[in-house]
């Protein structure tokens, strides 16, 4: 890709200026750094190492915690520097990088929430047929499908945004690169961009959430028929973890991007981008370990597990 623009660097303006906060904030957010990194990593290897978790639904969310941790890594480390050194410059090409994985790693969990949604309703609403329907061949094409399509607009994204001359200032109003960011810069007409960013945003949503709403809706219908009300809490406890999971990411994605940008405000923006850059990625194991009884089984017995090697050891 070749920089046509002036700019060499940007300065990250970062969530706030005010000196006393700086400390305070850089030991929050290694903290939230740090519950997501072991949260999410100690997810993937309780799925690997307990051979119970070897379905479908745990394979989809072995990825969504890959996703989460490196989404965050993507981010958070830089805004820490930026907290403990003050060092807000962030290299073009490491701002191009950044906006990459980021834009990617957020389209991949929005595909990968609904594959998981048709898994559930699979589970529920097909279980005679669940096994034929979620095959290893299925769930490969369905996670590489996610990859590949938030690859590819990530690609375009950043293509366009870094064909664009930012020669106004190299000042960016946020604490990482994020496009709306970039486009305020741009000393160049920006409309096509803004039809991207909004098309592809609106088609990525619209899409995911009418497949996940669909499956819902039949996953409601099917728990409403059955007979039994330990069968109906059984199906909706399997749910609820995604759901939750759902509402907090897609809330928050409708907010940034679904708008117009002469509604955008950077301040509100920033808030929103912490969320769903640091906190959502934090939530997602901690939500399905506190409501799963296998994730807790599996935990357990992993638990025992040391405590037996520590006893057997003295």
């Amino acid at each position: 890709m070749e920089n046509v623009s002036e700019v060499t660097e940007f300065i990250l303006v970062g969530l706030t200026d005010a000196l006393e906060l700086q400390i305070p904030l850089f030991i929050i957010f290694t903290l939230v750094y740090c519950i997501t990194v072991v949260g999410n990593l100690g997810m993937i290897s309780l799925i690997v190492l307990d051979s119970r978790l070897h379905t479908p639904m745990y394979f989809f969310l072995s990825n969504l915690s890959l996703v989460d941790c490196a989404y965050s890594s993507a981010v958070t480390p830089k805004v820490m520097v930026e907290f403990l050194t003050g060092d807000k410059i962030i290299s073009y090409n490491a701002c191009a990088v950044q906006m990459f994985f980021l834009a990617a790693f957020a389209t991949i969990e929005s595909f990968l929430l609904t594959t998981m949604a048709f898994d559930r309703y699979a589970a529920v609403c097909k279980p005679l047929h669940y096994t034929s329907t979620m095959t290893s061949t299925v769930c490969v094409f369905l996670v590489t499908a996610s990859y590949v399509c938030g690859l590819s607009q990530s690609s375009i994204h950043v293509a366009l945004t870094f064909q664009l001359s930012f020669c106004r200032s190299n000042v960016v109003n946020h604490f990482f690169c994020d496009i709306p960011a970039l486009l305020a810069l741009s000393c160049v007409d920006i409309h096509t961009n803004e039809i991207v960013v909004f098309t592809l945003a609106s088609m990525d949503i619209i899409f995911t959430l009418f497949v996940i709403l669909n499956s819902y809706l039949f996953i409601f219908i099917a728990i409403l028929k059955m007979r039994s009300a330990e069968g109906r809490k059984k199906a909706f406890s399997t749910c609820a973890s995604h759901l939750t999971t759902v509402s907090i990411f897609y809330g928050t994605i409708i907010f940034m991007y679904l708008q117009p940008s002469s509604s955008h405000s950077m301040s509100t923006d920033k808030i929103a981008s912490v969320f769903y850059t640091m906190i959502i990625p934090m939530l997602n194991p901690l939500v399905y370990s506190l409501r799963n009884k296998e994730v807790k089984s599996a935990f357990k017995k992993v638990v025992d597990k040391i405590k037996y090697s520590l006893d057997s050891a003295y």
